[in-house]
């Protein structure tokens, strides 16, 4: 059995999450102990929880008994992946996308087409919101052999959770490497301001700030209202290249003016146009799982975020590759190959 320490690193749900789905793909069961022991709220919140009950639906696996809320420990022993349509629920504006992520790739490689329904936050601060999964992330799974779909049903913003994605999810038996040494020419450069609830304004202020700092044109700066169970606001910049998109994002929270949302916005978007990686921090940490699981691949990012490192060191437990990080001296850049794990 594979022993994971969750407070390593940085210490976060993800070690959990990448743990379970490393579990269900390769039949190793494990035991995780500590699991978010450094937070200011310890253990399995709801879309932890919710995360470690769909992986376990897909894949038959069983987990410790009295596993819940406020869990530090549990084991995890994984069965056959197979396909389905499941339901899960967070309950909470917990992360629907990151439950979304533990069992995309399991299902995968399981022998039929599934379909997930997943309720619960769609646009939440510290989790990857829709439309990074769905234009950042999935093009590039795409582009390695997988065939998957979502869709947004309703937006979910934190606090009052309420949205619903649908995803469907084809076999695809072996993923291909990816060479994403370089993000090619930018295409195209917009910023949105989705909001719910709250005066539009607010949107117009922002995109107003991000439109100076980024020299945007008013053709690309878009207001989104949408339909939410509750109040609630995001802006978002998306930089397209030739072989990579990406999304930064910043979300609206009291206290906190429509300007100064913008520019952390903006200033995200920025600093990944200035540099030369081809990834943001935030797609690299969510390529190592794809990428380690293909055998081979590369690309360029800045320096590897905690959340990143710490992915890398849960996919070494599972996996006989291991991602290497090559520093580029005066570069700014870093390159993360994936190797092979020395005996």
């Amino acid at each position: 059995m594979i022993l994971i320490d969750g407070s390593a690193g940085e210490g976060g749900g993800q070690i959990l999450r990448s743990s379970l789905a490393l579990s269900a793909l390769t039949g190793q069961p494990f035991r995780i102990e500590k699991i978010r022991a450094g937070r200011s709220r310890p253990g399995l919140l709801r879309q932890h929880l919710t995360a470690l009950q769909a992986a376990a639906a897909v894949c038959g696996g069983k987990y410790s008994d009295g596993t819940g809320l406020g869990v530090q420990e549990l084991e995890f022993y994984p069965g056959k992946v197979r396909a389905g349509t499941f339901e899960f629920a967070v309950g909470t504006a917990g992360s629907a996308m990151l439950v979304f992520q533990t069992v995309l790739l399991p299902l995968l490689g399981a022998d039929e087409p599934s379909r997930l329904i997943i309720t619960g936050g769609t646009h939440n601060p510290l989790s990857p919101p829709f439309e990074f999964v769905a234009s950042a992330y999935l093009p590039l799974l795409r582009r390695m052999g997988a065939d998957v779909d979502v869709k947004l049903i309703r937006y979910g913003f934190a606090p009052a959770g309420g949205g619903r994605i649908v995803a469907e999810i084809k076999p695809s038996r072996k993923l291909m490497p990816i060479d994403l040494s370089e993000r090619g020419e930018q295409q195209e450069v917009f910023a949105e301001a989705f909001f719910s609830n709250i005066p539009f304004g607010v949107a117009e202020r922002e995109l107003a700030e991000v439109g100076t700092h980024l020299r945007l044109s008013p053709a690309d700066r878009r207001v989104r209202e949408v339909k939410s169970d509750g109040p609630g606001n995001v802006v978002m910049v998306t930089v397209a290249s030739e072989q990579v998109t990406e999304v930064f994002t910043a979300f609206g929270r009291r206290s906190v003016s429509a300007e100064d949302v913008a520019r952390e916005a903006a200033n995200k978007a920025a600093r990944y146009i200035a540099s030369n990686a081809a990834v943001g921090p935030y797609l690299a940490d969510q390529l190592l799982l794809p990428l380690s699981l293909a055998g081979a691949g590369c690309f360029t990012t800045g320096a590897p975020t905690p959340h990143t490192l710490t992915n890398a060191e849960t996919i070494k437990k599972f996996l006989t590759v291991r991602p290497v990080f090559e520093q580029h001296d005066g570069a700014g850049l870093v390159t993360v190959r994936l190797g092979m794990r020395s005996a």
